[in-house]
């Protein structure tokens, strides 16, 4: 469960505006050559007095395992913007290991857990990519769970104000076309179903984390974001997302998975608000 931030007063209405270039340049944000920033190497995770007290609400006695060996988590040391930070989490091919489920952890957010994430089998080995609002200087980290026990890893990023920075449109702009969903498929089609493949999903919303105000009336916009993602390959999940207010507006998730030959991909997106929205994305796009 994730805690949503109290928001004072209620958004101002304004004229709609047409769905434009800022959408259009989200969506190949996570591209090749397209990324915020590259992850510097000389970011590791920090020693510090959050964690110690997350850490017991989120693990329990649970020990923890240095993830290096299983994963990497990528992310850049000095993000270019706040609100909109890629992180990515990769996993060695050779390691016949299932990344089960992750969650991602950001010690400074005022809602810490970002996501919990499960995944299944088609998605092995795991190479994941969104991308998070970080606050303030945090660690961000990655929890895996698997067979062998829980394993950890993650950066350390310098960025503030992601949770606050305002919204790339005003609240009726953001909430027009709120639940469209895209689809984008990198590489040629296989020969044959079985070969990993990647692809990138992005779906239109506010995602407000309840701590943005209205630029015009300097209200608070109340919290509403898409908090349960599922994404299937034919009747295969491939990957659930429970997200809270550190993902990003207008969610991305770039991932690799195995083709098992369906036509398309299913997508349902539920938010805070009790809207569902339901899309479904063939892989090879109508001539």
């Amino acid at each position: 469960m994730f805690p949503i931030p109290h928001a004072a007063g209620s958004a101002a209405r304004l004229p709609r505006l047409a769905f434009g270039a800022a959408f259009a340049a989200a969506l190949i944000l996570l591209s090749p050559g397209a990324r915020a920033e590259d992850p510097a190497p000389d970011n590791p995770l920090q020693d510090g007095a959050t964690w110690e007290a997350l850490r017991p609400d989120i693990l329990g006695e649970t020990p923890l395992a240095e993830g290096a060996p299983v994963f990497t988590v990528e992310a850049p040391y000095r993000a270019a913007d706040a609100a909109t930070v890629p992180i990515r989490i990769e996993q060695d091919p050779s390691d016949p290991l299932l990344l089960n489920r992750v969650r991602v952890v950001i010690d400074e957010n005022p809602s810490p857990i970002a996501a919990e994430i499960d995944f299944g089998p088609d998605m092995h080995p795991l190479a994941f990519e969104t991308r998070v609002r970080v606050n303030q200087y945090s660690n961000v980290r990655v929890l895996a769970e698997t067979e062998r026990g829980t394993y950890m890893a993650g950066r350390f990023v310098k960025a503030s104000g992601g949770c606050s920075a305002p919204a790339t449109k005003d609240p009726e702009a953001a909430l027009a076309g709120m639940g469209e969903t895209r689809l984008r498929i990198f590489g040629e089609a296989p020969a044959q179903s079985g070969q990993m493949r990647e692809a990138q999903i992005m779906i239109r919303h506010p995602n407000y984390s309840g701590l943005q105000r209205d630029q015009l009336t300097h209200l608070f916009i109340s919290a509403h974001f898409i908090h349960q993602l599922e994404v299937w390959q034919g009747d295969t999940l491939l990957f659930r997302v429970d997200g809270g207010i550190s993902i990003s507006e207008n969610p991305v998730f770039r991932f690799s998975y195995r083709d098992n030959g369906a036509p398309e991909f299913h997508v349902i997106a539920r938010d805070t608000e009790g809207n569902s929205f339901d899309t479904r994305l063939p892989k090879t796009p109508p001539a």
